[in-house]
């Protein structure tokens, strides 16, 4: 790829790149004090060049030059349940991607026959956003301005991957939740993230954070292991929007582990996050267990996170949502679990048209 500098909101929009992907996180209480933590995420793949087999769908390339499809996840923090949603294939309305701000619409077509929900993802004014599935409809006011991985928007990762990435770290939030087939009113802050490579991923590895700290820093901070190497990148930007970039930081797990039970991964749910450089030293805690997403042959643990420790010489609590892809797993059952994924989605395909 070559880099160039990022506009907005013209790169808020869809890139001719092999994957991309809109990915919301947050956390939530309602006027109960219960609290509530959400992902959202659309991913949009050419399925001629991901390096997933299960994603190769022999669809006709004249009319789907991309698939999509979307991830989201409810976690009743208070009782300790969450609510997963995984669609194996989304369906783009003829009028996304064509606004002047970012506007997508979309469904799940497996649900067409008994009855669907559209969702959407959509920026409505300049730094004004909503979203919506089956069990979310919030409205996010950015209101900080994004944050550039990398420093421009631009990440160089071992492996010759490359990426383009931005976030907006403080999104003030409310809106709806479903929960046991109540609508409840929520509020509390959300973060985004816009990524999109010319890269096939398959088996790589990788511990991401995304932390908000009670002293208005908010951080990015992953570990990228190809197998053969790893990467190393934090971001940081502080409540009066000057940002840093940093090629390295200290990443080690703690005691406590989740397996599960289904894919026999190994989840670490604790961990350690040192920047000298920007004198943070935090530890992070995942809030829920069991928050594994499993689509086709690939499985991930996604979820959020509380945060305690030292911010520039003083002490800091924070929130924040933790992503562990690439954790060992029963790879024969979740490889049968994929070439069902591809027969089953080809099959529905063929009978809507």
């Amino acid at each position: 790829m070559q880099e160039e500098p990022l506009e907005f909101p013209k790169d808020n929009g869809g890139h001719e790149s092999i994957i991309e992907w809109w990915y919301f996180n947050g956390r939530l209480k309602d006027h109960r004090g219960n609290e509530y933590a959400f992902m959202d995420c659309l991913f949009k793949a050419n399925p001629l060049k991901i390096n997933i087999p299960f994603l190769k769908v022999p669809l006709k390339q004249s009319r789907f030059k991309y698939i999509y499809f979307a991830h989201s996840v409810i976690s009743d923090i208070t009782k300790q349940k969450s609510y997963k949603e995984i669609q194996d294939i989304s369906f783009l309305s003829n009028d996304s991607f064509k606004r002047p701000l970012l506007y997508l619409n979309y469904f799940n077509p497996l649900n067409a026959l008994n009855g669907y929900c559209i969702n959407e993802i959509s920026e409505v004014s300049p730094k004004a956003w909503h979203i919506k599935t089956e069990l979310i409809d919030l409205t996010l006011e950015s209101k900080k301005q994004p944050m550039l991985e990398g420093g421009q928007g631009f990440i160089r990762l071992n492996g010759g991957r490359e990426s383009y990435y931005y976030s907006l770290t403080n999104l003030q939030t409310k809106g709806l939740l479903k929960i046991n087939g109540e609508w409840l009113e929520v509020q509390g802050k959300s973060w985004l993230d816009h990524q999109w490579a010319d890269v096939g991923y398959g088996k790589d590895k990788w511990t991401w954070f995304s932390i908000q700290l009670d002293d208005g820093t908010d951080i990015m901070c992953v570990e990228y292991d190809t197998g053969k190497e790893k990467t190393y990148i934090a971001d940081v930007i502080s409540s009066k929007n000057k940002s840093s970039h940093f090629d390295s930081f200290d990443l080690k797990p703690g005691k406590t582990h989740w397996r599960s039970e289904k894919t026999k991964a190994n989840y670490p749910l604790e961990w350690s996050i040192e920047i000298p450089e920007a004198g943070i030293s935090i530890k992070t805690g995942a809030v829920m267990r069991d928050q594994e997403m499993i689509f086709g042959s690939i499985n991930y643990w996604e979820g959020p996170i509380n945060i305690i420790g030292i911010s520039k010489g003083k002490k800091v609590k924070g929130i924040g949502f933790m992503e562990l892809v690439g954790f060992p797993s029963d790879y024969n059952a979740l490889i049968l679990t994929g070439k069902e994924f591809s027969k089953k989605i080809t099959s529905q395909i063929k009978k809507l048209f």
